[in-house]
């Protein structure tokens, strides 16, 4: 056994894939197909390679690995998309409201007595 996978079996960590074409093709796909979108650029964390986060006007979003920082900043430029440090400005509140509707959404589909509280 290797180095690093000795290591990551001995601490119960586990290696990060790499950002590949299928990343990036999801992505060009993604943005093409939406309106109003914007890049958050997230950084490497101890459990996850530097990821592109896009959201659209919607609160729709897609996050997938990349190369790095600064290959995030420039996809968002070629498709004149603006980006954002995540760890600077954080993750866009309609990403969220999304994220609550989709939850009450499937909540109702689960459960059709029930009934979502009006906001």
């Amino acid at each position: 056994m290797s180095g690093p996978a000795r290591d990551a079996a001995r601490t119960g960590s586990t290696r990060v894939r790499a950002a590949d074409k299928v990343d990036e093709a999801h992505l060009h796909e993604w943005v093409v197909a939406r309106r109003g979108v914007e890049g958050f650029v997230e950084p490497r964390t101890a459990v996850s390679e530097v990821t592109l986060l896009l959201v659209a006007h919607d609160g729709e979003w897609t996050r997938r690995r990349v190369p790095g920082v600064k290959w995030a900043h420039d996809f968002c430029n070629k498709h004149q998309v603006p980006s954002y440090d995540a760890a600077v400005v954080g993750i866009p509140q309609r990403m969220r409201d999304y994220n609550s509707r989709i939850r009450k959404e499937q909540k109702a589909a689960d459960y059709p007595q029930y009934k979502p509280r009006e906001s």
